[in-house]
């Protein structure tokens, strides 16, 4: 079940980033990220309830959106979970940011799915870097 309004618990956040390999952060990081994000994304098991992907996106506004914490749980959906939860980030993007351009923070994982969509990997050789504040 896709869910935009139902903010995840950090726990479970944290589970889920725990079994894809990816970063954790403390409850008070995850308030303040949810503050400072236009929406995110979620999906549900719908017979267990338990959150099985993530997505969350931040924005200037004007012309740049940002997609962070892009994860869904390892399996043999999770390719089809992170094809959802990009289609449904893009969509919702366009709807309410027309014209961003979109960068993606994310793991590996995630390149096949994200080319299909039409990401591609350092445009005109741009490189990010990023910076892990403590």
């Amino acid at each position: 079940m896709l869910e935009s309004q139902q903010t995840p618990n950090p726990a479970d956040l944290n589970k889920l980033l725990s079994r894809c390999r990816e970063a954790t952060h403390t409850p008070k990081q995850w308030v303040l990220a949810f503050e400072r994000s236009v929406w995110h994304l979620s999906i549900f098991e719908q017979a267990t309830g338990n959150l099985a992907g993530f997505v969350r996106a931040t924005s200037d506004h004007g012309l740049n959106a940002n997609l962070w914490d892009l994860v869904a749980q390892p399996g043999e959906l999770q390719e089809q979970l992170l094809a959802v939860l990009v289609d449904q980030a893009i969509d919702t993007l366009c709807r309410t940011l027309p014209g961003c351009s979109i960068s993606v923070l994310a793991p590996a994982i995630t390149l096949k799915t994200l080319k299909a969509q039409g990401f591609i990997i350092d445009p005109d050789g741009i490189r990010a870097m990023t910076y892990r504040l403590r």
